[in-house]
C-alpha cells in the first residue's frame, strides 16, 4: 500500500472544514468534515471520537500485536471450525467479496507466504488449504482446511476507512484517509479534488481527479497500490508485498502504481492492488468489468493508462 494521494473538498462561504490528522494503523490517519460554523465543536468532538474507533479496530486486526485478534486467529491456523468476534467475521466478509470482484486476486490468506517474501526463507509449498465462513448476521464460523494464516493489511485499511465515514453520517461533506485508502461523501456545491502523486517525485503530480457534476453517487473511495514502497533486495532480485496468489511470490508486474476510484474505498483498494498484480494488459481488462469508475496504471517504461471512463474524472 502506498498513499501518494492528496484529497481536498470545494466548500461554499460559509462552511467550516474540521480536520484531524494523526498516526494511525501504521501510517497516517486523516479525517475531514464539513460543517455549519455553529457545528464545529460537535465536529471537533466526532472527529476525536472517529479517530479513537479507528485506532481500536487497527488494533485489533494488526498481525504486529501478539494479543489482537487477527494474531489470536493465526496463532492456531488448523483450528477449525472457530466461532468469530463480530469485528472479524465483518472483516472477513468483506474480504471474501474484495476476492470474488478480483477473480482471486485479492487473497487475504497468504500471510505465510508475505513473510516468505519478506525474509528469503521460501519453503516448501504446503498441501492445499481454503477457507470459508458459515453462518449469518453476527453469528459467522470459520471453516478452514489445511494450514491458513491471515494478512488483512490493505483489506483492512478500505474495510475501516468506509465503516468509519459511516460514523460521520451526520455532515454533508466527509473524509476519511486511512493511510492511503480513502473514503469521502460529498454534497454538490461542494467537491473534492484528488491529486495523485508520482511515487518517485512526491511533489510531482500524476493527474488530479475531480468528483463529475451530477455525478449519481455522494460517496466514492480512491485507493493507490504500487511496488514503489515495502520493496527490498532478494537473492532472486527485487521484491515487494504484492504477492500473487498463482503464483505464491511477488508479482512480476509491468505496472508501478495503480490508482482506482470505485464505489468504496474497500473495493477501490482491492481494484488497484489487483490491477498492479495482474500487470497493466490483464489489468484493465478486470477493472472494466468489477466496477471502477475511474482507474490511472502507471507503467515501468513512463506510460499512464486510464480506463475508458477515466476522463470524466480528470480535472
Amino acid at each position: 500500500m502506498v498513499a501518494p494521494i492528496s484529497a481536498a473538498p470545494t466548500v461554499s462561504p460559509g462552511t467550516l472544514e474540521t480536520e484531524l490528522t494523526t498516526r494511525s494503523m501504521g501510517g497516517g490517519l486523516r479525517l475531514l468534515v464539513t460543517s455549519a460554523p455553529e457545528d464545529g465543536r460537535r465536529a471537533e468532538r466526532d472527529v476525536r471520537r472517529v479517530a479513537g474507533r479507528i485506532d481500536a479496530w487497527a488494533h485489533r486486526l494488526s498481525r504486529f500485536r501478539a494479543t489482537s485478534e487477527l494474531c489470536v486467529l493465526n496463532a492456531d491456523p488448523g483450528r477449525s471450525p472457530l466461532p468469530l468476534r463480530p469485528l472479524m467475521a465483518s472483516v472477513l466478509s468483506h474480504a471474501r467479496r474484495m476476492a470474488a470482484a478480483t477473480e482471486g486476486t485479492v487473497d487475504v490468506a497468504m500471510l505465510d507466504q508475505r513473510i516468505a517474501a519478506e525474509t528469503g526463507e521460501w519453503s516448501t509449498p504446503r498441501g492445499h488449504s481454503s477457507w470459508r465462513l458459515t453462518g449469518g448476521g453476527r453469528q459467522r464460523t470459520l471453516v478452514r482446511e489445511g494450514r491458513v494464516r491471515f494478512d488483512l493489511d490493505g483489506v483492512a485499511k478500505g474495510w475501516i476507512a468506509d465503516r468509519a465515514l459511516r460514523l460521520l453520517d451526520a455532515y454533508p461533506g466527509a473524509l476519511v484517509d486511512a493511510d492511503g485508502d480513502v473514503a469521502v461523501r460529498t454534497t454538490w456545491p461542494a467537491g473534492w479534488s484528488i491529486a495523485v502523486a508520482h511515487p518517485d517525485e512526491e511533489l510531482v503530480e500524476l493527474a488530479r481527479l475531480r468528483v463529475p457534476r451530477h455525478w449519481p453517487a455522494d460517496t466514492f473511495g480512491v485507493a493507490t497500490s504500487g511496488t514503489s514502497v515495502h520493496r527490498w533486495g532478494a537473492p532472486d532480485g527485487p521484491a515487494h508485498h504484492l504477492i500473487d496468489p498463482f503464483t505464491s511470490r511477488p508479482a512480476v508486474t509491468d505496472v508501478v502504481q495503480a490508482t482506482v476510484v470505485a464505489r468504496s474505498a474497500g473495493l477501490a483498494e482491492a481494484l488497484a492492488k489487483s490491477a498492479v498484480i495482474r500487470g497493466s494488459r490483464d489489468g484493465l481488462e478486470m477493472l472494466g468489468g468489477a466496477g471502477a469508475w475511474a482507474a490511472l496504471l502507471l507503467l515501468e517504461d513512463g506510460d499512464l493508462l486510464a480506463t475508458p471512463d477515466t476522463p470524466r474524472w480528470l480535472a
